[in-house]
């Protein structure tokens, strides 16, 4: 998990707004609360912050415009949103437009943390093989990444897959996780299984 990753709440409810502020800083994080959608825009325009945890239904701005706001200043910005079981609709046309996961309050304080810390990290996993990839040769098509040791034979170029060039550099297992497309794929596909009543929602 990052140390000290900062994380901005956003919710016009005190009681919410204030057991997610303990929460993360008993974990480590550095918070920032805003209470309302305009108090967060307005913070958006300042400064930048990991994590971005956000109530989707506030009077003015919403959690939507928030999260529209946050993706247009940087597109790998890690958005929660936190909504009421009767709002699952607005949730998933939330995941649609960019959020990266949704909370159903009240919140389950474990599943939260762990979802928080494997956002965190992912990004984190993410910006490095953005950095590597805009200093190394990658192919095109198979995405494997042209390998900066000794070729196995002379006069031949050594192509390896992006897991084994992060496990040779770090020293560390790529940990395999979701891109977002491909999460509210899913998170949609869920939806209408509950919708046809196939499955029934998980409580939290």
């Amino acid at each position: 998990m990052p140390q000290q990753a900062s994380i901005l709440i956003v919710d016009d409810e005190e009681l919410i707004r204030e057991s997610l502020r303990l929460d993360f800083q008993e974990m480590g994080y550095i918070t920032e609360t805003a209470v309302s959608g305009e108090e967060a825009c307005a913070l958006l325009k300042e400064k930048e912050y990991d994590l971005i945890v956000t109530d989707l239904i506030m009077k003015g701005i919403g959690g939507l415009e928030v999260l529209r706001q946050a993706k247009d200043k940087h597109v790998d910005q890690i958005v929660f949103i936190l909504t009421g079981y009767g709002e699952l609709n607005s949730a998933i046309e939330a995941l649609r437009l960019g959020a990266d996961d949704y909370l159903l309050k009240p919140y389950n304080h474990d599943e939260l943390m762990l979802r928080v810390a494997k956002s965190l990290t992912g990004r984190t996993l993410r910006q490095k093989i953005q950095f590597y990839e805009s200093m190394l040769s990658i192919c095109s098509e198979c995405k494997k990444m042209r390998d900066s040791g000794e070729p196995e034979e002379k006069g031949e170029e050594r192509w390896i897959s992006i897991e084994q060039f992060v496990r040779k550099t770090t020293g560390s297992p790529l940990s395999h996780s979701i891109c977002p497309d491909c999460y509210q794929r899913k998170m949609g596909e869920l939806s209408e299984m509950i919708r046809l009543g196939r499955i029934k929602p998980r409580d939290t």
